[in-house]
């Protein structure tokens, strides 16, 4: 059985290519651009391809890299939309507290009375803020839970569990009621 892939963390996207000598406009998720530098290289989403940056320069219209080996500006545009990421053992440890979003997926998940709700497989963000999506027990499906303290008020990557107050769908039936009264 081949060794598992390294979890991967997203830095940045090619945008652009810019210039005529192969640099390219990267937008970039790290707390401080100047950081991607600071990495041996970057690696596609499979991990197979490196993109070792030999310059590197913040601009107001954003971080503008030049790769090792993309040395026109062909070569550049064939790299827009390109995700760049690094491995998550090249990260520095999070701070007391904190953690990144990679550290949640595979965690447990549980309702705030302790019932196993199912697994963390990603983090999503579409748009409108964090989503985590759970692979629930015995659902082929998997649901998205708004990353917020009201649904998600406990994440704790040591103990590998978070604690998810599932959200109520529109539609969905409601709960019986406990008197018994079905409203008539």
């Amino acid at each position: 059985m081949p060794a598992a892939k390294p979890p991967l963390v997203l830095m940045a996207h090619v945008t652009a290519a810019h210039g005529i000598r192969g640099d390219v406009t990267l937008r970039s998720y790290a707390e401080d651009p100047h950081d991607l530098a600071e990495y041996k290289a970057l690696v596609d989403e499979t991990g197979g391809r490196r993109f070792e940056i030999t310059a590197l320069r913040v601009t107001a219209k954003g971080v503008v890299a030049h790769f090792k080996g993309i040395d026109d500006r062909t070569a550049a545009e064939g790299l827009r939309g390109l995700a760049l990421h690094v491995p998550r053992s090249a990260l520095p440890a999070a701070e007391a507290g904190a953690y990144y979003n990679v550290d949640l997926v595979g965690l447990a998940a549980f309702s705030p009375d302790g019932a196993r709700i199912g697994t963390v497989i990603a983090v999503e963000n579409f748009g409108g803020g964090p989503l985590l999506e759970l692979r629930r027990a015995g659902v082929r499906e998997t649901d998205y839970v708004p990353f917020t303290d009201a649904f998600v008020p406990v994440v704790d990557v040591a103990a590998g569990r978070v604690i998810v107050v599932m959200p109520v769908m529109v539609g969905d039936p409601e709960p019986a009621s406990a008197s018994g009264d079905d409203g008539q």
